[in-house]
């Protein structure tokens, strides 16, 4: 997995590109204030153990928020972290499961629309721990 966390003051998404053919109809713009947000790229080698990635993904995210100072995380898959790609299947059951399990902790936790390119509009301040890059 590549994980790429950017802390954001301001968090926005608008669909444009519908890129999956069973991605959902019904999506729409979205915008969120001091979120943490997540590029997450699961690789092919992730499938052979979704629940050991699943648990380091949201440990990393709730060290990333903590350090951050809030309880707002918005999964957002990236396929452009890495040349090996999960299946689209995978990477749902991945981004349910860790929303889950943050929304079980107390965590506001969101996803952006699954199958989409996204107008992307974020405003990140410039500090250290408000950018995080991990691969596990």
């Amino acid at each position: 997995m590549k994980l790429l966390i950017i802390y954001c003051s301001r968090f926005a998404y608008k669909p444009t590109v519908k890129v999956l053919e069973d991605a959902d109809d019904a999506v729409k713009a979205a915008e969120y204030d001091n979120i943490l947000t997540a590029f997450i790229q699961a690789e092919a080698e992730d499938e052979d153990n979704l629940n050991g990635v699943e648990k380091k993904l949201v440990k990393n995210l709730k060290w990333a928020a903590g350090k951050n100072n809030t309880r707002k995380v918005m999964l957002h898959s990236f396929a452009h972290l890495s040349d090996s790609k999960a299946s689209p299947e995978f990477t749902i059951e991945l981004f349910r499961k860790a929303e889950e399990r943050l929304k079980n902790a107390d965590y506001e936790t969101y996803t952006t629309p699954f199958g989409y390119f996204l107008d992307l509009d974020m405003q990140a301040p410039g500090y250290s721990l408000a950018r995080i890059f991990k691969s596990f």
